[in-house]
């Protein structure tokens, strides 16, 4: 084993095995340090990836040669499109996993990896000399040495586990905490929070009356993750459906002085968007109902997760829940829901490239800043490796802006505003959102990521064949007419389809057949053209703010006429641009022409002095 490093990802979840793969691609010599490998990118919570901006995030990481999107399509149980009736800007593609499977298959592709050790052990503490990282100290194998390292600990830092008034030190079933690693940060000098999340209990598929709930199949054009995987064929499983009641909602009110959530015995604040039941019995008390997705956690077992009923409530009230729920009437219960409390890094310390501002070559990524989701997770490990490795070769850091990817919203999200709950991505916190679709991510982000390395010659040459392809669909729809009009003009028509007038033409009928991905993309792009336009001409107005640059170093408090709350809210985040300044909560139009005012008369007092 070697104990010398150009990078140190300790943390082997989606995140970590994301910042690992990319290291090692960009040719770092690198370390995924691990308590155990066997539980590399486990899914903690429910096996699936994708969903709404979720998907779009897999397609993301897929166009920048990450792995999350191969693997998820070889290890997929069910694909669905969600939105499909809805305009492109939010669709998103979602599949059930298989759980193992992926878990498998990730370790296979780390494995394999060049210039990538798989070290199993626990990190410790963060080394720091001369106020730079230098590697970091493990419990059995002792110092690795590093030029950079990036934490991905999930919810293992500090982690406490819940389940009614049982309380118990963990960071994931059977798997130990993380405490020594929070004491470290502390003592880098970074400020820590505290946040909570939790699972429902899982069934015995054995045990559930189908035929009692309401089935829910795949999609029969399944739509891959990978923009490799051109067709994918397989036999895909169902899910179903069930619902809570009355029964149901009563027996957790009475019980609510057991709940830990309501108990005092939690303190800190869960995921607004994807709540305990419950949390959504008090909340929505006028709800008479509420959905249990019941989801297969593989082909060969026979665990269920009952999505839809996170929860922390003792264990007897549990079972009497589930077998509240018609069709659950005879359930049995493999393992109980819980919750977890674990630390986290206020990602306001972070700059847009994730690396912690007051110690150099220290990056973080995933649960520890404050997201929620293994696809936020895999975005951000992704653009780690990749910051941390041209950071050890000295290179110029890549961010992705709001206009370019979702995961550049997700981190100027972040860096800008913090996390005072569990983040998660909507398709409505991007602001270009038409432009940020699942099916063009490979236009928007392989073109960059075969410039940083990321994305070898094959993925580049599908990705032109694919836009040679368009070209050929948009010129003969160009040159096909019906009458007066170009079969062009006639798609943008919001009940004409591609298909239909694939159908009156024989040359284009073969075109949109043998390429269907480029075939939707044009489709989209005609029948969007001006609300794609006009999105165009805002992230123009966008790209001119980002522009404005803010100097490195520039001393708040010597700007005149500055408001004192503004003078705080700059100083800590430390915006790098007037357009990240307007972002910042509690930051006013105002506030932000006094800090460009100034920064003009710095440029050209400068400038006088120059010449």
């Amino acid at each position: 084993m070697k104990h010398s490093y150009d990078i140190i990802v300790a943390g082997g979840g989606h995140a970590g095995c994301e910042a690992a793969l990319a290291a090692a691609r960009l040719g770092a010599r690198t370390a995924l340090v691990t308590l155990s490998p066997e539980t590399v990118a486990q899914m903690s919570c429910n096996p699936a990836i994708g969903g709404l901006a979720k998907g779009q995030v897999v397609r993301e990481v897929d166009a920048l040669g990450g792995a999350m999107g191969l693997v998820a399509d070889q290890t997929a149980i069910q694909f669905r499109l969600l939105n499909r009736s809805k305009g492109p800007a939010v669709r998103g593609p979602r599949c059930q996993s298989d759980r193992d499977a992926y878990a498998r298959a990730m370790l296979t592709r780390l494995r394999e990896q060049e210039n990538l050790d798989i070290v199993a052990d626990e990190a410790m503490r963060v080394l720091v000399a001369d106020g730079r990282v230098c590697g970091i100290a493990t419990a059995v194998t002792g110092d690795l040495a590093a030029r950079a390292v990036i934490l991905t600990p999930g919810t293992f830092l500090n982690g406490r586990m819940h389940c009614g008034e049982r309380v118990w030190p963990g960071g994931r079933v059977n798997e130990p905490p993380s405490t020594a690693l929070s004491a470290s940060l502390r003592d880098l000098g970074l400020e820590l929070g505290r946040l909570k999340t939790g699972t429902p209990p899982r069934l015995d598929r054995r045990t559930i009356d189908f035929d009692r709930l309401q089935r829910q199949d795949g999609d029969g054009d399944i739509v891959p993750f990978s923009f490799l995987t051109v067709r994918l064929r397989i036999d895909q499983t169902p899910c179903f459906i069930a619902y809570t009641n009355e029964r149901v909602h009563q027996l957790l009110r009475d019980n609510l002085h057991r709940a830990p959530l309501y108990s005092g015995q939690i303190e800190s604040t869960g995921p607004r968007y994807c709540p305990s039941i419950e949390t959504k019995i008090v909340r929505f008390a006028d709800h008479d109902r509420h959905q249990v997705f019941l989801e297969p956690e593989g082909r060969d077992t026979d665990w269920v997760y009952a999505n839809g009923i996170s929860t922390s409530v003792p264990a007897d009230v549990q079972l009497a829940m589930v077998r509240a729920i018609e069709g659950l009437e005879r359930a049995e219960i493999l393992r109980f829901g819980y919750a977890i409390e674990y630390d986290f890094v206020p990602p306001t310390q972070l700059t847009s490239d994730l690396q912690v501002k007051r110690v150099p070559g220290l990056f973080l990524a995933g649960q520890i800043n404050g997201t929620s989701g293994y696809e936020e997770a895999a975005g951000q490990g992704l653009m780690a490796g990749l910051n941390a490795a041209r950071y050890v070769a000295r290179q110029e850091s890549v961010v992705l802006g709001r206009d370019q990817a979702y995961i550049g919203v997700m981190i100027d999200d972040l860096v800008t505003k913090g996390a005072e709950e569990p983040y998660r991505l909507f398709t409505s916190l991007a602001e270009y959102r038409l432009l940020l679709r699942y099916d063009n991510a490979d236009r928007r982000l392989t073109p960059l990521g075969h410039e940083m390395g990321l994305v070898d010659e094959p993925r580049r040459r599908l990705l032109n064949e694919k836009l040679a392809a368009m070209e050929r669909i948009a010129a003969a729809l160009a040159a096909c007419r019906d009458g007066s009009k170009s079969f062009a003009e006639l798609l943008r028509r919001p009940e004409m389809t591609l298909t239909e007038l694939a159908g009156r033409n024989a040359d284009l009928a073969r075109l949109t057949a043998a390429l269907p991905l480029a075939a939707e993309q044009v489709e989209i792009e005609v029948k969007y053209a001006g609300y794609l336009e006009r999105q165009a001409r805002q992230v123009e107005g966008f790209r001119r703010r980002e522009l404005r640059r803010i100097p490195d170093g520039l001393d708040y408090a010597s700007v005149p006429q500055l408001r004192h709350e503004a003078r705080e809210k700059f100083a800590r985040i430390r915006p790098t641009s007037l357009g990240q300044a307007a972002r910042i909560p509690g930051i006013g139009h105002s506030d932000v022409t006094v800090l460009e005012i100034h920064i003009e008369r710095l440029r050209r007092r400068q400038g006088h002095s120059l010449s």
